[in-house]
């Protein structure tokens, strides 16, 4: 077993206690920035000036949907407690996931760029930028998995800590990290061969969503439909969603070659 006794409180200014996850979730923004810096550095067809209005748009509104997603899932504990709904205390990524996204779309509606070069350019860099706010989940104790009596069961011991203190967990942490470092390297090794905008993209949320829907039969969490949790739901309805439209695009793709 591990054992992790990290305060969630990195330090305190006056009555303000700034967390390890905040701190951890500002380094993900900043690293899906430079690498889509880094991406025009190299030759991408996107302005500085559109990066940045895109990351303007989609950070307010991937902290809006994640919130509001957070609210819905524990909507028995914010309907009695109203004022308590807004806050920074609960967020989910897939909220901060679909909000940005759809942001940064609907901008690209109204500036000129388009939407799904973009995304296919930002897409190894927010599986990084996840993974970097995983950590983040680490250090707060939140996110964990059920109880386990394996090898690489995690036990919490610090009382500010968000997982249940001196129970060994999965720690679906770190699974998720590791899947997003493999993740990233298969995104990179597709990036070459999936010559289709949008694909790229399309290709890292159905990943993901079949691994959310996965890994959430063994992350602790409350029943939101048919016994699934809230995130296990989403991840189907993506998966429905992006891969047969993937699949549709990359065959239309073909048959247009071939005509």
């Amino acid at each position: 077993m591990i054992t992790l006794n990290i305060d969630p409180v990195a330090f305190t200014i006056g009555s303000l206690a700034v967390r390890w996850y905040g701190i951890m979730i500002a380094l993900a923004i900043l690293v899906l920035v430079l690498w889509l810096v880094r991406a025009i550095r190299k030759g991408a067809d996107i302005s500085y000036d559109t990066l940045f209005t895109a990351a303007l748009v989609a950070i307010p509104s991937a902290v809006i949907f994640s919130r509001l997603l957070h609210v819905i899932d524990k909507w028995s504990f914010y309907s009695q407690n109203p004022g308590q709904i807004l806050g920074f205390s609960g967020l989910t990524i897939y909220g901060a996931i679909l909000g940005a996204t759809l942001a940064v779309w609907v901008y690209s509606r109204f500036a000129s760029f388009r939407f799904a070069y973009l995304a296919d350019i930002a897409a190894p860099g927010i599986v990084l930028a996840q993974a970097v706010g995983r950590v983040g989940c680490i250090l707060n104790g939140c996110c964990y998995g059920s109880p386990t009596d394996l090898f690489c069961g995690v036990i919490w011991e610090h009382p500010g800590s968000a997982a249940p203190i001196g129970v060994a967990v999965h720690p679906t942490q770190f699974y998720e990290i590791i899947l997003l470092l493999l993740m990233f390297g298969g995104l990179l090794w597709l990036r070459g061969r999936l010559k289709l905008d949008g694909a790229l993209f399309m290709a890292y949320l159905g990943l993901y969503s079949l691994w959310r829907f996965g890994i959430g039969f063994l992350r602790e969490g409350d029943p939101f439909l048919f016994g699934l949790q809230e995130a296990q739901v989403i991840g189907l309805i993506v998966v429905v969603v992006v891969v047969p439209l993937l699949i549709y695009r990359v065959r239309k793709a073909r048959d247009e070659l071939s005509e």
